[in-house]
């Protein structure tokens, strides 16, 4: 029995975290975001509905839960009103939405910065989303940072945005970009400002009442444990913590305080963006997982590529973020394939090796060490037990767990909450 449980990405993000956090938000009384902005996207569907969020909690779609934004993540104000605007014309009640006060704000020449740093790196680029997450990030790590208990306050904000701009104008002039003007930011951004500020609060203090009253709470993150500024393929990874450590720091929650970390899996592997991806596959059976499994990106709209399902990045996540169950994602898509592939070491320099290496150059020369499994032909799509499954489904879950040394306890079959087979309750 549980009353917290974390939901973080196993791989490299878009695993499915959206669909498990709503699901499991129907038990659970609060939901929480504790990291990044708008780069990173959930699709969720439920009856015959599809949804996409950005920043807002998945739990926004159930009407009692109470939905938190963290103090780790970076709200762009223009964005999160574009986007809670839209959920309420879909009928979404959103007065139970609470943004902490300690969040940082991503303001127009965040987004700017971005695309001049790619710009700047060329081929060294890291394939950022250019929503101005980085810069933001990079804004609070040098304390020059405008948070959002700044940013309602209209003195302190225009005072702020006058030297924050000042300070970042110097580098547009160097490269012969636009300047910003504080003054008429300020003015431009005024709409935003009373539109968040009702839902502005110390969101820390709310944690711990809640979890005082022994409410149910859900940690939900965006990205995954491989694109960890920490523990990730750096320097081709997002600027927070995606792993459950990031919990913590990013919600105020003190880590004595989780009790359980659900990693979520795909039945294979994806990527967006630049970086070492060492199970990867193209050709015939990378195109067919990526149409079967809409492989595309949610906030870009950018091709996925497609790998097997890799043991060594999952055993390096369950190390680092202390994993205690799977959920098993997009299992239905690997139907119709003859065999199926799982990397359960890598190859490097002639050496098997069951670790995730830390120096780009090493993973460059990783080959994929495979085991081969039979497929399955059988629609599953409509199994709501384990036991339902394919002999050869099974046994592909079995030996996902057994590579691991974590119980798969959730396997989903389809997009829709129904199509979710539980084999142990997380709550």
């Amino acid at each position: 029995m549980a009353n917290n449980i974390v939901v973080v990405g196993t791989q490299w993000g878009d695993e499915g975290k959206g669909k498990i956090t709503d699901y499991l938000g129907q038990d659970a009384d609060v939901v929480v975001r504790f990291q990044g902005g708008n780069n990173a996207g959930h699709t969720i569907v439920f009856d015959n509905k599809k949804y996409a969020l950005h920043l807002i909690p998945s739990g926004i779609f159930h009407d009692k839960k109470i939905n938190i934004m963290g103090n780790g993540m970076v709200i762009n104000p223009i964005a999160f009103k574009e986007e809670l605007e839209a959920l309420i014309k879909q009928g979404v009640n959103a007065s139970n939405l609470f943004v902490s006060d300690r969040a940082h704000i991503t303001l127009p020449y965040h987004i700017e910065l971005d695309k001049l740093q790619e710009e700047l790196k060329k081929d060294n680029n890291v394939g950022t989303t250019f929503k101005g997450i980085g810069p933001t990030y990079t804004d609070k790590y040098s304390r020059i940072g405008i948070r959002v208990c700044d940013f309602i306050n209209d003195d302190i904000f225009l005072e702020k945005l006058k030297f924050v701009i000042a300070w970042h104008n110097n580098i547009f002039k160097a490269y012969n970009k636009e300047l910003f003007d504080a003054t008429k930011l300020f003015k431009e951004m005024k709409e935003y400002q009373e539109y968040l500020k009702p839902y502005v609060t110390d969101t820390t203090k709310l944690l711990d009442d809640l979890k005082n009253n022994n409410k149910k709470i859900l940690f939900e993150g965006a990205q995954g444990a491989l694109l960890d500024i920490e523990q990730g393929t750096y320097p081709f990874v997002t600027s927070s913590t995606p792993t459950a450590a990031g919990v913590a720091t990013g919600s105020g929650f003190g880590p004595n305080n989780i009790e359980k970390v659900l990693g979520i899996v795909k039945a294979y592997s994806t990527r967006v963006g630049s970086g070492m991806f060492v199970s990867e596959i193209d050709g015939d059976i990378a195109h067919y997982i990526r149409e079967k499994g809409h492989e595309y990106g949610v906030t870009t709209g950018r091709a996925r590529r497609i790998g097997w399902f890799d043991a060594v990045v999952i055993n390096h996540t369950r190390r680092v973020s202390g994993l205690t169950d799977l959920s098993i994602m997009l299992l239905d898509v690997l139907s119709g394939l003859d065999e199926i592939k799982i990397c359960t070491k890598y190859l490097l320099d002639g050496n098997e090796i069951d670790y995730f290496p830390a120096l780009i150059n090493d993973l460059e020369r990783c080959q994929p060490v495979y085991e081969v499994l039979p497929g399955w032909q059988e629609d599953i799509t409509q199994c709501t037990d384990f036991n339902d499954l394919p002999i050869n489904a099974k046994n592909y879950i079995n030996r996902i767990q057994e590579l691991t040394g974590v119980q798969v306890s959730i396997i989903s079959v389809g997009p829709d909450r129904k199509q979710t087979i539980t084999r142990n309750n997380m709550w």
